[in-house]
């Protein structure tokens, strides 16, 4: 009885089912409700892809000069090292549905190794496990937000760096630092907000905030189109 009245009453749970089943190709919930509601839904009905610990959250901030993304603004409060390669993993494969491959900085208050802190060493750790799982990613850290946008700065400090030029996926140590780096640029920049980008999922599924404005409902249909289109493909390339 509890389960029909679920099903009869949370609009997530139905378009998550519809999804599952197969009568809708992606989803957005979120504009009415609390995000951590809505990622409960998605995560009993609609699950996580198989082989990863749990699903993140990517936001993507285009301001005037620059494109940055950010992760993991909403989904787990204090990862673990493990945690920190896989978020970095699905992160970079979101950006590259972008069409922009992804150059990470793995951010800190510390720039490899100028302090000893729990945070700085887990960055440090991350760091080598994304390089043994993803030895083609471009990826370096851990490194304050200035040194992994500025390429100057990262010169001065750390001459043989991963890669050329400024970041444009950061991957934080909390999910705290995530959400309040990118309200604090958004804010700043005045720049356009697209996300959160839930990544990780088996199906599409992608879950709003409360403030997300029409312009910002429109932007995540379209990506919620590509990431259901991505999916088409490669289930038809594993049937070949």
């Amino acid at each position: 009885e509890a389960a029909r009245t679920i099903v009869r009453t949370r609009t997530t749970v139905i378009s998550a089912l519809m999804v599952k089943r197969g009568d809708a190709d992606a989803l957005i919930c979120g504009a009415v409700g609390r995000y951590h509601r809505h990622l409960r839904d998605i995560r009993d009905v609609i699950g996580k892809r198989a082989g990863i610990h749990d699903v993140a959250a990517l936001n993507l901030l285009l301001a005037d000069n620059y494109s940055i993304f950010i992760a993991d603004t909403q989904v787990t409060d204090q990862p673990s090292i493990e945690q920190i390669a896989e978020i970095t993993s699905l992160s970079a494969e979101a950006v590259q549905r972008f069409g922009i491959e992804p150059r990470v900085g793995l951010v800190s208050h510390s720039s490899f190794g100028s302090n000893e802190s729990v945070t700085s060493k887990m960055m440090r750790e991350a760091l080598k496990l994304i390089q043994e799982l993803s030895p083609d990613l471009q990826v370096e850290g851990e490194m304050r937000a200035a040194a992994a946008l500025d390429p100057r700065i990262r010169e001065q400090i750390f001459p043989n760096s991963n890669f050329d030029g400024g970041a444009n996926l950061l991957i934080m140590p909390t999910k705290d630092a995530a959400n309040i780096a990118f309200h604090l640029a958004q804010v700043m920049t005045q720049g356009i907000s697209v996300g959160p980008i839930l990544v990780g999922t088996s199906q599409p599924a992608h879950i709003v905030s409360a403030t997300t404005t029409v312009r910002g409902l429109v932007n995540m249909t379209a990506l919620a189109v590509v990431d259901a289109q991505g999916q088409s493909i490669g289930s038809l390339q594993a049937k070949d």
